[in-house]
């Protein structure tokens, strides 16, 4: 029996919650309709997906290993719908997407040029949907920032640059020519612990409060930097952003001992668009020929 896709989606909306109403009233449906689609879909899988008692709801193992593939399975056919839709509207449609800092407009103006009926659009991602907008098709190839979740995407490395701490003015760091990872083993980070994993790493090995009970998240950069000039925590950046989003009340010092900053360009494994390898070659030659102007600029002086 093949697997039904909006049933996917609907154990995918419980799955992220782990409860039923929250789930229902997501997906704008009554608790016992959505009750009785995810039994039916544990019949059809033979598989006990949800183990429900009156103070929670967990995932089986069989559970786990559904919403993993589920995730991927769903972006899939969002991204065969977006491009048979243009397709039947008869657009001529590449979309780039790219991280906050990242300039791509050499790049997009070089493939608009060599095909003038293409219309080239981009799309600002973050870092919570940077993959995601690749695997749903909002994007054919971004401009992604290490680590992501690299399942399903072919990776291109196309630059690093250095991280630096962003402060409050008044913090204890601040005015520090360079300062290293564990000087911020104590502090609240703003943001995702994964994508800063050598403060993660140590504040758990350290067994840090700041490991355990993490400050608030956010997910758009200038809803960090004003969090950071309140004082509420402090977040690492690209140096790129840091230079971008400057502003009154934070401050920047660089990072010693962490690696650089990882740029890529990623796209769909399982695509063979003739334009995602034309765009990538733009892209990776310009880059070539902006570290030789680099070097040839030291070499002069």
């Amino acid at each position: 029996m093949d697997v039904d896709l909006r049933k996917l989606r609907y154990f995918v909306a419980v799955a992220e919650r782990l409860h039923f109403g929250r789930a229902a009233e997501a997906l704008h449906i009554a608790q016992p309709v959505l009750s009785r689609q995810i039994r039916v879909l544990e019949e059809e899988l033979k598989a006990q997906l949800f183990v429900r008692n009156r103070r929670a709801t967990e995932l089986t193992s069989a559970g786990e290993q559904l919403l993993a593939d589920a995730r991927p399975l769903l972006a899939a056919s969002e991204a065969l719908r977006r491009r048979v839709g243009r397709a039947a509207r008869g657009r001529d449609v590449f979309t780039v997407g790219f991280m906050p800092g990242l300039i791509v407009t050499s790049a997009v103006q070089a493939l608009r040029e060599r095909h003038a009926g293409l219309t080239v659009e981009v799309v600002r991602t973050t870092w919570d949907d940077q993959a995601e907008t690749i695997h749903d098709g909002r994007v054919d190839i971004g401009y992604v920032r290490l680590p992501i979740d690299q399942r399903g995407l072919r990776i291109r490395p196309l630059l690093t640059e250095p991280r630096v701490a962003v402060l409050p003015t008044g913090h204890r760091l601040a005015g520090k020519d360079l300062i290293g990872i564990a000087d911020l083993a104590d502090e609240h980070l703003l943001q995702d612990p994964d994508a800063v994993p050598e403060w993660r790493d140590l504040a758990t090995e350290l067994r840090r409060p700041a490991a355990r009970r993490p400050g608030p998240v956010f997910h758009a950069v200038e809803e960090k930097l004003e969090h950071v000039a309140q004082g509420h925590g402090v977040i690492v950046l690209p140096l790129s952003v840091a230079t971008f989003y400057t502003r009154p009340g934070v401050t920047y010092v660089p990072i010693a001992d962490i690696p650089p900053n990882q740029v890529c360009l990623a796209w769909d494994g399982t695509r063979r668009s003739p334009l995602i390898g034309e765009f990538a070659a733009i892209a990776t030659d310009l880059r070539g020929r902006a570290d030789g102007d680099r070097r040839s600029g030291r070499l002069a002086r």
